[in-house]
Order: C-alpha cells, then sequence, then structure tokens
C-alpha cells in the first residue's frame, strides 16, 4: 500500500503515519486489491462531532482511469455515513486536477485555498461535501 502513496505523491506521508492511521482508523482504512497486488487505498479519520477527514486516496498508476477511485471514495462515504458523519473534507493540490474531477463528481466543491499547503510551497484546495444520511 504504502508503494502506491510514494508512486502518487510527490511528498508522501510517512509510513509511521499510515500504521497509526490503520490502528486508530480501521473501519475508515480501505484497500483495493485486484487479484493480489494492492492497486488503491483511500484513508480516512472521523474528527469531533460529525465530521469526516478524507487523508489520502490514490490509485496505482497502472490502475488510474477505471473508476477505482471512485469506488474507495464511495466506500468510505458509506461507512462514515454509518458512523454518523454528516460532513466530509479534503484537501487536494491546486494542480491535480484528475483528483478535483474525481471529487466534484462525487459533490464536493471547494471552500477555501490553503496557501503553501505542502512541502514545495503549492497550494491545496479545501473541498466538502454534506452526506445524507
Amino acid at each position: 500500500m504504502y508503494l502506491v502513496e510514494a508512486r502518487s505523491f510527490p511528498h508522501p506521508y510517512p509510513l509511521e503515519l499510515f500504521i497509526s492511521f490503520q490502528t486508530l482508523y480501521p473501519k475508515f482504512f480501505l484497500v483495493a486489491d485486484c487479484s493480489g497486488t494492492i492497486a488503491g487505498y483511500v484513508v480516512g479519520v472521523k474528527e469531533m462531532g460529525s465530521t469526516g477527514h478524507i487523508i489520502s486516496l490514490a490509485v496505482h498508476p497502472s490502475y488510474r482511469g477505471k473508476g477505482l477511485g471512485s469506488v474507495l471514495l464511495r466506500e468510505l462515504e458509506e461507512r462514515m455515513v454509518r458512523e454518523g458523519v454528516k460532513r466530509i473534507k479534503l484537501e487536494v493540490s491546486v494542480s491535480n486536477r484528475a483528483a478535483i474531477s474525481l471529487y466534484r463528481s462525487r459533490g464536493y466543491r471547494v471552500v477555501n485555498v490553503v496557501p503553501n499547503y505542502y512541502p514545495d510551497g503549492s497550494d491545496a484546495y479545501v473541498m466538502v461535501k454534506e452526506l445524507r444520511s
């Protein structure tokens, strides 16, 4: 799974952080397995109250463009609804057109821009989706 993270982002999260998320939030740590190969994952957390936060979603380059990201996102949203989450937020690079398009297609909207969000100084959009129970 960490190979997917490393191949997908210029500034991947540390492996130790992934292990922590898997331990603390196993309901919201989903991995897509395609014939024994980890093809993608999504990591989310439930914050205080009824807000969920998507920490990371990535699909291995060999599996992109096949709808896997949308499947992972939909399953995470459904799990969050079952756990009482009413709203999901995430951050995405303003230059990541594919991810922004995916999130918009699933009903997310840009609500803010965070300057210098990433280690290289690039900005991020904050996107939000209101969930229905």
